[in-house]
């Protein structure tokens, strides 16, 4: 007897999640969404607004955020000086 699609549906959700679990199947499907809008267009309307500098204020800016968050380095110990 033939399927429903929703039976079919059903039948591959089921075996997805029995063999990559409930993460690896969310992950396996969220490769085939499509997504909306227009990418290139949108894309194209805040780059254009930004010039070289900002870019690169802008990078500069993210560097120094993520040097900042990160746990300084030790002082060189400094040796004792031998009394000759």
């Amino acid at each position: 007897m033939p399927r429903t699609l929703d039976q079919i549906r059903e039948r591959g959700l089921d075996a997805l999640k029995r063999e990559l679990g409930r993460a690896g199947m969310i992950r396996f499907l969220q490769q085939f969404e499509s997504g909306r809008g227009d990418y290139a267009k949108e894309r194209r309307a805040w780059v254009d607004k930004m010039s070289l500098d900002d870019l690169l204020k802008l990078m500069l800016s993210k560097k120094a955020g993520v040097e900042s968050k990160a746990k300084p380095a030790a002082a060189p110990k400094r040796r004792k000086r031998s009394k000759s």
